[in-house]
């Protein structure tokens, strides 16, 4: 999908650095460079084969701008604790395309592809100091929840969920 000079496409490996430190940089900012954040996932630094594993229930798409470079990512995979869900995973934008309303592409771009992949709903956990983040969650359905069963990242203190 392409949105002026910026393209969404699934990730490929040559974007696996930029977008470990994509997440690190904007985790840092929030202060949530701490173990139980996605800031130490074992499989950040190698997200293409972590979703290629299994490609029948993972996917990751990468925002890329007009020289190919990746400034921003979101993900989808499996999740166990509710029937039917996918959870939401490592959306994040580089400074410099954030307030763009790619976050919104992105989001909308693993809605669609969770649900023809069979998901019927998506949860995502996420931080209380992650505003912004919290808001676009929020103003596109998703609706906040108690913290399931299954939760891996223990920083995390909100939790969402939406019907697709």
């Amino acid at each position: 999908m392409k949105q002026g000079k910026y393209e969404i496409r699934p990730i490929r490996k040559t974007d696996d650095s930029q977008i470990a430190a994509i997440v690190r940089r904007n985790l840092e900012n929030y202060g949530l460079n701490i173990p139980g954040t996605a800031y130490f996932d074992k499989e950040l630094d190698h997200l293409s084969r972590y979703y290629a594993e299994k490609a029948e229930e993972r996917a990751y798409f990468v925002l890329t701008d007009s020289a190919g470079k990746a400034v921003g990512g979101v993900g989808f995979a499996e999740f166990s604790a509710i029937p039917g869900c996918a959870e939401l995973q490592k959306l994040y934008l580089d400074d410099s395309v954030k307030g763009l309303g790619f976050g919104k592409g992105l989001l909308e771009t693993a809605e669609s592809f969770a649900a023809c992949m069979g998901y019927t709903k998506l949860y995502l956990e996420t931080h209380s100091v992650l505003k912004e983040a919290r808001h676009l969650y929020e103003k596109m359905g998703y609706q906040q929840i108690p913290r399931p069963d299954g939760v891996l990242h223990s920083t995390m203190d909100c939790f969402y969920l939406k019907n697709i």
